[in-house]
């Protein structure tokens, strides 16, 4: 009896080990993975994302619309805030993956926006405040790296690109440690280093003050620790 009881305390024990570990890690997922947001109606949130807001107070939502010009003919992704100050940086990340190392694509159009019309990939977020993001900008025909740290965003890459709007286009962004590649529509704009942010987080997209601008098929191409 005592010692099935020692094994019976052994096994719950690792049970409850294993249980904690599970908490903390991600649910095993296959790469590539493509989220489409045609798994919610339109006007309601992206299943899976959560909204905030960098460098300001306002309301931002994540909600999917139809859009039939999308790659899909299906539905999208629309970020949009309460506040539309320049500079204020509405973003929607992705709870179910915390990774450090990632491959990150996705398709995007500019739509409208007097101070801004940009897209954005999120990547390492530790919360709304603290992230990298790469971003391109139909009004500036550019495309920019930044690491936000305390809310403050400061560039340390980017390249001259046309952007153009109403547009459907694709941007991707992969770090590997403090190494970072960037592309637009399939073409190598740059590479660059940064060891500011140098633990996994999560991954998400991002606009900037009154940017409309609308996503479909964020695909992480791969991640891991």
């Amino acid at each position: 009896m005592w010692s099935w009881f020692i094994l019976k305390t052994a096994l719950v024990a690792a049970a409850c080990v294993a249980a904690g570990s599970s908490s903390k890690a991600q649910p095993a997922m296959g790469f590539p993975q493509t989220i489409d947001f045609n798994s919610a109606p339109p006007g309601q949130p992206a299943p899976g994302f959560s909204a905030g807001l960098t460098g300001g107070q306002g309301r931002v939502t994540c909600l999917v619309q139809a859009d039939n010009t999308s790659p899909d003919r299906g539905f999208v992704l629309a970020i949009r805030s309460s506040n539309q100050t320049n500079p204020v940086f509405p973003l929607c990340l992705y709870d179910e993956l915390r990774a450090r190392n990632v491959d990150l694509s996705v398709r995007f159009k500019p739509v409208a926006g007097q101070l801004d019309q940009a897209a954005g990939i999120v990547l390492r977020a530790q919360d709304f405040d603290n992230y990298y993001v790469v971003r391109a900008n139909a009004l500036e025909n550019n495309v920019r790296l930044y690491h936000v740290v305390a809310g403050r965003r400061t560039q340390f890459a980017g390249s001259d690109a046309s952007v153009p709007s109403g547009v459907w286009q694709s941007l991707r962004i992969k770090a590997e440690a403090s190494h970072f590649t960037v592309h637009l529509n399939d073409k190598l704009l740059f590479a660059a280093d940064d060891e500011t942010l140098a633990d996994g987080g999560r991954v998400g997209l991002w606009v900037k003050s009154d940017s409309v601008t609308v996503f479909d098929d964020f695909t992480i191409l791969s991640a891991g620790e």
